[in-house]
C-alpha cells in the first residue's frame, strides 16, 4: 500500500495536482508575507487583521462553492466526451458570482464595523482590522469568478493556468501591498488598509487575466457563448450551495475560534492568527490532491467507470504521502523555528510551541480526510460532505474548545489537541462514506 501506483496513475494524478498546490501554497505564502508586513505593525495590528481575515473567509466562502460546481459538472462532461460543452458550467458560474456577490459585497462592506466589534472589543484591534477588512470585501465578486475558473482549469487539464495567474496576481500583490502598508515610493503609510488595497487590486488583475485566457483556451467550448438552461443553473446551484454553506461555516467556525481564543487574551489571538496561517499551508498539498482526485473520479464517471473512480482517492494519497511525512516532521520537529519567521516576542513562541506541534501531528491523516472530501464532492456528494463537516466543526469541536478553554482554563495548547482529534475523526467518517459507495449513484 505504501508503494506508488502506476505511472498511469501517478502521472494523471501530479499533472492536475502540482499546478494547484503551487498555485494554492502561492496564496497561502502571500497570507504569510502578509502577515509578516503586518506583524512589523505590532500586536494590535497582528490580531486585527487576523480577526478581519476570517471575516473576510467566510465572506468568500459564501461563494467558494461554485468552484466545486464548475468542476463537478465540467470534468462531468469532458468524461463524456461532450469536450464543446464543458465552459456551459463555466459560463453558469460566472454568471452566479456576479447576481449573488455584488450585493453580499456591499452589504458586509457597511456591517464591517459591527461585524468586528463582535470578535474584539479592544479599540486598537478593531481600528486596525475595519479599513483591512472593507477594502478586501470589494473582491466577492472577483474571488467568485476567480473561483470559477480554477474549477472549469483543473476540470479540463489546465491548471497550469492558475498556477501561473496566480503567481502573477501575487507577485502584484507584494509589491502594491509593501509599497501602500508602509509608504514607499513617497507615498502616504497606510498601515492595514494598504494591505486590504493591495489584495483586491491583484484579484481584480486576476480576473481580467482569467477573461483573456478563456477566450484562447474555452472558445470551442463555448466560453460566453454557451450559456447554461436554467435547469443547468439549478443543477450548479444545487452542487455548489451545500459546499458554500460549509464554506462558510467552516470560516464561521474559524472565527468563533478566534472568539474563543480572545477571552484568553490578545497574545492568544495573535499566535493563533500565526498557527491557522500555518495550518492551512500545511493543508495545501492535500487540497491540491483532492481536487486532482476529485477531477480524475468525477472523469471516471463520466466515462461509466465506477470502479476506476473508486480507485482515485486512495491512488492519490499513495502518491502525496511522501509530501506529507516531510510537512509534519518539520512542524514537529522545529516548531520554534517556524514561529520565530513570524512572532518576534520569546513569549509568543513558547506559547505556540506545543500548539504548532499538535497541528504537525495531524498533517497525514488530515490529508487523506481533504483527499477524501475532494473526492466526494467530484462525483457530487456535497450534501453529505457538508452535513460531516459542520457537524464535526460545530457539534463536536467547538464546544469542546469553549468548555476546555475559556471554561475549564487548561491552556492554550489543549485547544489545539482537540482539533487533532476533531479532523482525525472527520477523516474515518469519509472514509466510511468513500467505502459505502453510494457516491457512484449521483447524476449530474
Amino acid at each position: 500500500m505504501l508503494l506508488l501506483p502506476t505511472r498511469d496513475r501517478t502521472t494523471p494524478v501530479l499533472g492536475i495536482a502540482l499546478p494547484i498546490i503551487g498555485g494554492l501554497m502561492s496564496q497561502n505564502l502571500l497570507n504569510l508575507v502578509d502577515t509578516w508586513m503586518v506583524g512589523a505593525l505590532g500586536a494590535p495590528a497582528l490580531a486585527g487583521v487576523g480577526i478581519a481575515g476570517f471575516v473576510n473567509f467566510m465572506a468568500f466562502a459564501t461563494i467558494m462553492g461554485l468552484s466545486v460546481a464548475v468542476q463537478a459538472t465540467a470534468a462531468r462532461r469532458y468524461g463524456e466526451g461532450r469536450r464543446s460543452d464543458t465552459a456551459r458550467p463555466l459560463n453558469g458560474g460566472l454568471l452566479l458570482s456576479l447576481a449573488f456577490g455584488l450585493p453580499w459585497s456591499v452589504a458586509l462592506i457597511v456591517a464591517a464595523p459591527t461585524l468586528l466589534s463582535w470578535l474584539s472589543h479592544d479599540p486598537a484591534v478593531l481600528a486596525e482590522g475595519t479599513p483591512y477588512l472593507q477594502w478586501r470585501l470589494l473582491s466577492v465578486v472577483a474571488v467568485g469568478m476567480n473561483f470559477s475558473f480554477r474549477g472549469y482549469w483543473s476540470a479540463v487539464g489546465l491548471a497550469r493556468l492558475y498556477l501561473f495567474t496566480l503567481v502573477g496576481m501575487h507577485v502584484i500583490n507584494v509589491i502594491v501591498s509593501y509599497v501602500l502598508i508602509f509608504g514607499a515610493l513617497g507615498l502616504p503609510a497606510l498601515g492595514t488598509a494598504g494591505a486590504g488595497i493591495g489584495t483586491t487590486v491583484s484579484l481584480l488583475i486576476g480576473t481580467s487575466a482569467y477573461f483573456l485566457m478563456a477566450r484562447r483556451f474555452a472558445g470551442r467550448a463555448g466560453f460566453l457563448e454557451s450559456w447554461p438552461s436554467r435547469a443547468e443553473l439549478l443543477t450548479l446551484a444545487r452542487l455548489g450551495l451545500p459546499n458554500s454553506v460549509q464554506q462558510f461555516l467552516f470560516a464561521s467556525g474559524l472565527t468563533a475560534l478566534m472568539w474563543i481564543v480572545s477571552r484568553l487574551g490578545t497574545a492568544p489571538l495573535a499566535v493563533s492568527n500565526v498557527l491557522i496561517n500555518l495550518s492551512l499551508v500545511a493543508a495545501l498539498p492535500a487540497i491540491g490532491f483532492g481536487i486532482a482526485a476529485a477531477t480524475l473520479t468525477a472523469q471516471a464517471l463520466g466515462r461509466g467507470e465506477p470502479g476506476d473512480a473508486a480507485r482515485w482517492p486512495w491512488d492519490t494519497f499513495r502518491v502525496a504521502l511522501p509530501l506529507f511525512v516531510v510537512l509534519a516532521g518539520v512542524m514537529i520537529g522545529f516548531p520554534d523555528g517556524l514561529l520565530g519567521l513570524f512572532l518576534h516576542e520569546p513569549e509568543l513562541i513558547a506559547l505556540g510551541h506545543a500548539a504548532l506541534q499538535f497541528v504537525g501531528l495531524t498533517v497525514i491523516v488530515d490529508g487523506l480526510g481533504l483527499i477524501l472530501m475532494q473526492s466526494l464532492l467530484g462525483a457530487g456528494a456535497s450534501q453529505a460532505v457538508m452535513l460531516v463537516a459542520v457537524a464535526m466543526q460545530w457539534l463536536l469541536f467547538l464546544p469542546a474548545a469553549y468548555l476546555l478553554g475559556p471554561v475549564l482554563n487548561l491552556g492554550f495548547s489543549i485547544l489545539w489537541a482537540a482539533m487533532a482529534v476533531y479532523r482525525s475523526l472527520q477523516t474515518l467518517v469519509f472514509g466510511i462514506l468513500w467505502g459505502r459507495g453510494g457516491w457512484a449513484r449521483i447524476k449530474i
